[in-house]
């Protein structure tokens, strides 16, 4: 927990006790389902630490410039072992979450750790997210899951005119970036993760 908490503050993320403590339970919750459902390759509590939460905790500071801090509605797709959308809800407790995923097991395990966290702001949705159907959300946010095109593709009916999709990327993508539909503009972020030599950026996107 001290870990998690000096690398929020390299981050400049102001988390309470509570709010650590739950990305600590967080963390032992993916591990302990990991070892049987094989959600995520990483495994190592060093890895945990800066791949996975410290990794997700660099999305906030972005976020929070983003959406002005308000009660945003927000997509994550692919969700998986719910990076970044548990985290989120986590440091954004405002933030109305939606994780949709189209593994059963995923979405059993993020229905779990919505209870066991006690996430009154997160609700999860077994579906693929080309198929979904739903009230628009403000913002729409994935991590590594496509590309830049298919990621729009997938989800653009369920973006508000003038939401935004936040896509979190390794290395800067430039091919998908020139391959991006003519109407969706892009702006590219370097993110800095503490403990992490791999390069991280956050595209933000949104129609004209």
């Amino acid at each position: 927990m001290t870990e998690v908490g000096a690398g929020a503050a390299q981050l400049a993320v102001v988390l309470d006790d509570g709010q650590l403590q739950r990305l600590a339970d967080y963390a032992s919750l993916l591990a302990r389902w990991n070892a049987v459902h094989n959600l995520t390759a990483i495994r190592s509590g060093e890895d945990v630490l800066t791949h996975h939460l410290l990794d997700s905790l660099a999305l906030v500071p972005e976020f929070l410039r983003i959406t002005g801090g308000a009660a945003v509605r927000v997509l994550d797709v692919g969700s998986g072992g719910g990076l970044p959308g548990l985290v989120l809800a986590i440091a954004a407790p405002r933030v109305r979450l939606t994780l949709v995923d189209a593994v059963q097991k995923k979405c059993a395990f993020l229905t779990q750790a919505r209870l066991d966290l006690r996430l009154d702001n997160v609700e999860v949705v077994h579906s693929r997210v080309e198929a979904l159907r739903m009230a628009p959300f403000e913002v729409i946010v994935s991590r590594a899951l496509t590309t830049l095109a298919q990621f729009v593709a997938w989800t653009r009916h369920l973006l508000t005119p003038a939401g935004c999709w936040l896509a979190m990327k390794g290395k800067l993508p430039e091919d998908e970036l020139a391959a991006l539909p003519p109407d969706v503009r892009a702006t590219a972020v370097r993110l800095v993760v503490p403990g992490l030599k791999e390069q991280r950026h956050l595209i933000e996107m949104r129609t004209k």
